[in-house]
């Protein structure tokens, strides 16, 4: 089995894995643990403006099933934002595409984003947040192109796409 086909296997599996561990719970561990943050508001406040899915994904560390975001298809120049709070996050020249499912950058932009520890699948993972808000955003893995060799792996939901 080459490595695409193994990685592909892999992030399908922790999607399905991941949606069945979050389903039901109020807030992802790891983002009330990587806080306080800049931009703060109620539950209900958050539910009202980002609706279930969005919900699920920012504020409770769920995940999107792969090959689902339209931004995998986005090729334009421009910034991926936080769906919550507006933050430029990636430049689209740091777009990549990895073959996962889900959009994947080399590297954020400068203080966009922070980092927490995720044993939620029984492996640690580096969970990554909006820095302003700490919606979850996906998770970053040593496994990506130069220059950095990393692939911060992020869920569509999360993000908009802001043309230049």
């Amino acid at each position: 089995m080459n490595n695409l086909t193994r990685r592909n296997l892999i992030t399908r599996s922790a999607a399905v894995t991941g949606a069945l561990l979050f389903a039901g719970c109020s807030q992802s561990p790891a983002i009330a643990a990587a806080g306080p943050f800049e931009v703060r508001k109620t539950e209900a406040e958050w539910r009202r403006q980002l609706g279930p899915a969005r919900y699920n994904i920012l504020r409770e560390g769920g995940t999107e099933p792969p090959y689902t975001s339209p931004l995998l298809k986005e090729h334009r120049r421009g910034t991926f934002v936080c769906a919550d709070c507006a933050l430029p996050l990636y430049s689209s020249t740091t777009k990549f595409e990895s073959g996962t499912g889900w959009p994947s950058f080399w590297q954020p932009l400068p203080r966009a984003v922070a980092e927490s520890r995720d044993s939620t699948l029984g492996i640690v993972r580096r969970e990554i947040h909006c820095r302003r808000c700490g919606g979850h955003l996906g998770h970053v893995f040593d496994d990506g192109p130069k220059p950095t060799g990393l692939r911060y792996c992020m869920d569509g939901l999360a993000l908009a796409f802001r043309p230049t």
